[in-house]
């Protein structure tokens, strides 16, 4: 038979079987399941009422998953089958954990509404995702430019954006997880939620270039932020929520600024 078929041997008790697979294909594999248990491991916690080890398998499965992409790239080791255990992974870490841990600790106590909420949420990270591979499958027909911004808050981005009531209540500032504050928290997830689906335009930094002289003060500016979230993980997380929805107003700017430089013309949906 022809050299697709190699790959596969009868066998009796049911369809073909791969004969061999390199370890560098299973190790990104791998990578991604453990982040799908981290993720469900979080919503355990969380119905526990363990909130902070919830909240650290959540962030935890989203790391993992955010490099998993990257080192099956990286060892050359990206497949079929690795996209769609991808997407799996995608749609419970970034958009059913958060939810379901940010519903067990206060949108419960809004009743439906914070409910519909976390579904809204749920939901809206999945069509983001969806939207994503689109994009990226069409990214050919597009300014090469326009690859530099994503459509839409991106779906990590999207996790951690959602759970800022957790961090508050964990920096004991006053917040409780009370009827009121629930239904503060239903409106800023719905926010969220709508922010995944926009079409505002959220700088990449995919084609960033440091220039020779910075990298050094760069490095240690990572390795300081590292160190803060080590040490004073909360209060990192809040300052960096707040300096993310600051950050998008700018992003919208700089795009609507590259567009007219380009000779483009911004629809308004891609601005608002």
């Amino acid at each position: 038979m022809g050299a697709p078929f190699k790959k596969f041997e009868a066998h009796a008790s049911g369809g073909p079987r791969i004969r061999e697979i390199p370890m560098r294909m299973v190790l990104p594999n791998l990578v991604t399941v453990l982040a799908i248990c981290a993720g469900l491991s979080g919503i355990r916690f969380g119905f526990e009422g363990r909130f902070e080890p919830a909240v650290v398998m959540v962030l935890l499965a989203a790391f993992l998953d955010g490099i998993d992409g990257r080192l099956a790239r990286m060892l050359k080791a990206t497949s079929k089958f690795g996209a769609q255990m991808d997407s799996l992974a995608d749609i419970v870490n970034f958009g059913v954990a958060p939810a379901l841990v940010l519903y067990a600790f206060l949108l419960d106590r809004a009743g439906s509404p914070g409910w519909i909420a976390a579904l809204l949420f749920a939901i809206a990270c999945g069509l983001r995702l969806a939207r994503f591979n689109v994009l990226d499958d069409e990214k050919a027909e597009r300014p090469l430019w326009q690859s530099e911004y994503f459509v839409g808050v991106p779906a990590p981005a999207g996790a951690v954006l959602v759970m800022l009531p957790l961090y508050l209540y964990f920096l004991r500032t006053g917040l409780e997880p009370s009827r009121p504050a629930a239904f503060v928290a239903t409106g800023f997830t719905v926010l969220v939620a709508f922010l995944l689906v926009s079409r505002l335009p959220v700088y990449s930094g995919k084609s960033l270039r440091i220039p020779g002289d910075k990298v050094l003060p760069i490095i240690l500016g990572v390795v300081l932020y590292v160190l803060l979230l080590m040490t004073y993980p909360w209060y990192t997380l809040t300052a960096s929520v707040a300096g993310y929805l600051l950050f998008l107003p700018f992003s919208v700017r700089a795009y609507s600024k590259r567009a007219k430089l380009e000779g483009e013309k911004v629809p308004p949906s891609d601005i608002g």
